[in-house]
């Protein structure tokens, strides 16, 4: 049936009937089939049907508001959008944001853009993007000039947003100059506390400041965004007063301070250290109703770690556990840091050990394990600090370059180079470039195994990589060169650092000093004090030990008491290791009743005693005799939390040895094994000598069995106190093996021992022993003296071998050692009683001549 058009309304007059906009809204009427039954029948007229349809009201004001709000939504935020490509096996996901567009622009700019090919529709992020591709000193007005949707004023705080959140100062300044240049842009407090911010974090306080009356110049009010950008801006570069004092403006100016307000200036007193005014800002900050959340507690134990406030950091911490803030993963942090710094690795290694726990709270992050490296380090487990870098890979991690430049550190205070340079060349495989620290530490390692060239060379290629080294890199170059001798060197590596604009500070000057003690050079260990005194370098503690340590080493005693005369007139401070030089330098220079009135200087002082004092103490009252005070010195180390260790126990044994007392000896050696110390050579060579004094041979050789047990290597000494107790015993057979044994040491065996040695062998009658020791001490030794063959002489002539001297004396006078007369004539006395003229006669003319 056909269907008739329909008739125009008079409400939508003008428009076609499929064209009524939102005001009508038709369907066409599909046609009826035919029917099959009446296919025959004869066609009849189909009556014409009219329809009519409803006008429908116009929108209201509000509901077209409503549309436009709802199709305008979503401009200003940002969109995740995704990119796959298949074939290249690729996929990006980037966030964008459109920004007001040119269809929301006013109508006149919108003519002129429709007009201009030059001009673009980009989305806001398309602009970001172009701009962040040029150079801040490329041509980025032309780009912002093509930008459709700079003629929407609403899309200039959206712009200053995402061009702050790359980063980069420069370009948020040219565009934000760009900005201030257009007709219609107005200004605005949220684009100001933006680029304070972004000044903030790159430390340009002025610029920052600069801004902050800009915007009042523009009638922009400040609000507590802008007063704690500006706080953080000051508190970055350590200006904590300049914080305070904007926060007595900003409440004057009748804002209210944030608990960001409060935060920010708690940092900024606390990053320089200054814990006192951080605690008491947060005390005003309850007082005035704002509770300290977790990041002030963080801020606060910060500030303690940065004044080296660590035991209150750990009593904070305490305190903190108490409330129902729980701690985070920074928390831990720093209390581990804490830890670290009072020597108690074992509760940071627990709590490291808390935080893997299965469901634990919280995970340690890279700066967590970077900080049980550098624990495990200072306590001298380097093995396990590798064990706890492989964690971070397997815990899926990447390593930064603070984490590599402690591994290296580690190996480097160890001196184990090769591990060093192993881990820098692994840091380089990982795709991070090297710093100073990184090239310093290695130059360390270099240092620390006496290798200076290898150092020196790592120094130079900080230089070649486009780097400065820094005053640690100059101080740990002049220990190397100091350490291996060479203070030529290290001295002219200070003028060299001068030369590069660092000034030498007092490292430099301790190392120096440091450096002519080993050498024994006086006249050098005067110059670099003078050196410090013409640059106004003012000595600390560490400087005024090396000095005093330098002195003592070259047995300069009135020189190193003069120094601490110096030091205490200076108002420094003397610590326990000042004490122990003073102390244990008396004692090597016999000087034992002076070493104890620095003992009396140290107690009127309240110094507490180091292990190395208590040493010092015991072996300067055991070279007086002083057996009791001894005794009384090492009970009272017990008594305190100082626990003896086993130089300790050492200088006590040897205290037992020279008192002839081997049975208090041994008591102290089992009290030693109970609390599980491990012994050392020096320990048990000492113990063997008190144990041959008092005729024990059968426990000196029980104890060297102990030392190879336990792998405890036997130095000189112990070998000797075997062989004694072998003689002892007649164990011959025992006594020649430990001999053999000493063979390949004898190089590093010092030539008085060895002769002790011969002498032994002589008396003993193992003239055969002694030949072969003699034959093994001149290829090892190139300058045997006159002394080694005066005593093989006595020991032959007293065998009755006299035939031998005649060949020893001839091996003398080949090797350039000219025979006494004695020599000759004792051998001329045993050829003459022998009858072998011969002989006889040949010594003669050697006496003659």
């Amino acid at each position: 049936a056909a269907i008739n058009p329909i008739p125009h309304s008079p409400s939508v007059a003008g428009r076609g009937p499929m064209d009524c906009g939102s005001a009508l809204s038709t369907k066409p009427v599909p046609p009826t089939p035919p029917n099959p039954s009446s296919a025959n029948l004869p066609e009849s007229p189909t009556p014409q049907r009219k329809i009519w349809i409803k006008p429908t009201a116009p929108a209201s004001k509000k509901q077209q508001q409503q549309q436009r709000r709802k199709k305008r939504s979503g401009w200003d935020e940002k969109r995740v959008v995704g990119f796959v490509d298949y074939d290249e096996g690729e996929r990006r996901v980037s966030t964008e944001i459109s920004g007001a567009r040119k269809d929301e622009i006013p109508t006149r700019y919108r003519l002129r853009v429709d007009g201009s090919r030059w001009q673009k529709d980009w989305k806001l992020s398309e602009v970001v993007d172009q701009v962040m591709r040029l150079r801040h000193w490329e041509d980025i007005d032309g780009v912002l000039n093509r930008w459709a949707g700079r003629f929407a004023r609403k899309n200039f705080p959206l712009l200053i947003r995402e061009i702050t959140s790359t980063g980069s100062l420069d370009h948020a300044v040219h565009v934000f100059r760009w900005m201030k240049n257009q007709r219609h842009y107005s200004p605005r407090s949220d684009i100001y506390n933006m680029l304070i911010s972004l000044h903030a974090k790159h430390n340009q306080t002025d610029q920052a400041r600069g801004l902050f009356f800009e915007m009042q110049h523009w009638r922009c009010k400040p609000d507590t965004e802008t007063y704690n950008a500006l706080i953080n801006a000051h508190g970055r570069v350590g200006q904590w007063r300049w914080a305070m004092n904007i926060m007595e403006d900003m409440l004057q100016a009748a804002i209210p301070p944030s608990r960001t307000t409060y935060n920010n200036l708690i940092s900024a007193c606390g990053s320089g250290g200054h814990w006192k005014e951080a605690l008491e800002i947060c005390k005003k900050m309850t007082e005035n109703g704002v509770g300290p959340d977790l990041v002030t507690h963080n801020i606060i134990l910060s500030a303690f770690k940065r004044g080296a406030q660590y035991s209150k950091a750990l009593a904070y911490f305490d305190l903190m556990k108490e409330t129902n803030i729980c701690p985070d993963t920074i928390t831990f942090n720093i209390v581990i840091h804490c830890l670290v710094k009072l020597g108690q690795f074992g509760k940071a290694v627990d709590i490291f050990n808390s935080m893997q726990e299965k469901g634990a709270k919280c995970q340690p992050d890279i700066v967590t394990f970077t900080c049980i490296i550098h624990a495990y380090s200072t306590c001298g487990q380097i093995e396990n600090c590798k064990v706890v870098f492989d964690m971070i890979l397997a815990e899926g991690l990447k390593p930064n370059i603070v984490a590599y430049n402690a591994l290296i550190g580690a190996y480097a205070s160890n001196g184990m180079h090769t591990e060093a340079l192993a881990t820098f060349n692994l840091l380089k495989h990982a795709g991070l470039r090297p710093d100073v620290v990184s090239y310093t530490s290695l130059l360390n390692a270099y240092g620390r195994s006496g290798q200076p060239e290898k150092a020196k060379g790592v120094f130079d290629m900080i230089k070649q990589n486009s780097l400065r080294p820094n005053i640690v890199s100059y101080n740990a170059l002049i220990d190397a060169y100091g350490s291996s001798g060479l203070l030529a060197e290290a001295i002219g590596m200070l003028h060299a650092m001068e030369e590069d604009g660092v000034q030498a500070d007092v490292v430099s000057i301790s190392t120096l000093l440091a450096a002519c003690g080993r050498c024994s050079q006086i006249v050098n260990i005067d110059s670099v004090l003078s050196a410090a005194r013409s640059r106004r370098i003012k000595l600390n503690t560490v400087a005024y030990n090396s000095a005093i340590g330098s002195y003592m080493s070259v047995e300069e005693y009135d020189k190193a008491v003069s120094l601490y005369r110096s030091m205490r007139e200076d108002n420094i401070k003397p610590d326990s290791i000042t004490f122990n030089v003073l102390i244990s330098g008396s004692c090597k220079l016999k000087k034992y009743a002076e070493s104890l009135q620095f003992l009396d200087e140290m107690m009127d002082l309240n110094i507490p005693f180091s292990k190395e004092v208590y040493s010092s103490l015991i072996h300067s009252y055991s070279k007086q005799g002083q057996l009791t005070e001894a005794e009384c010195i090492f009970n009272m180390m017990k008594g305190t939390d100082c626990s003896p260790d086993v130089i300790t126990y050492t200088s006590m044994i040897h205290a037992y040895s020279i008192a002839g007392n081997w049975m208090k000896a041994w008591e102290l050696f089992e009290d030693m094994e109970r609390n599980n110390i491990q012994p050392d050579p020096i320990l048990c060579s000492s113990l063997m000598e008190a144990l041959n004094t008092g005729c024990q041979p059968e426990k000196v050789l029980w104890l060297a069995d102990l030392m190879r047990e336990k792998s405890i290597p036997l130095n000189s000494s112990a070998y000797f106190g075997v062989i004694y107790a072998c003689s002892m015993v007649r164990d011959w057979r025992a006594a020649i093996k430990t001999i053999e044994c000493m063979e390949t040491s004898f190089s590093s065996i010092s030539l008085g021992l060895l002769n002790q040695l011969l002498h032994f062998l002589g008396k003993s009658g193992k003239i055969e022993t002694m030949m072969k020791v003699y034959y093994k001490i001149l290829s090892s030794h190139s300058n045997v003296s006159l002394v080694t063959h005066t005593i093989l002489l006595k020991n032959l002539l007293a065998s009755g071998r006299w035939r031998m001297c005649i060949e020893v004396l001839q091996w003398m006078e080949d090797a350039g050692i000219q025979p006494t007369l004695n020599m000759y004539r004792s051998v001329l006395s045993y050829a003459r009683k022998d009858n072998s003229m011969e002989h006889a006669n040949l010594i003669q003319e050697r006496i003659s001549t």
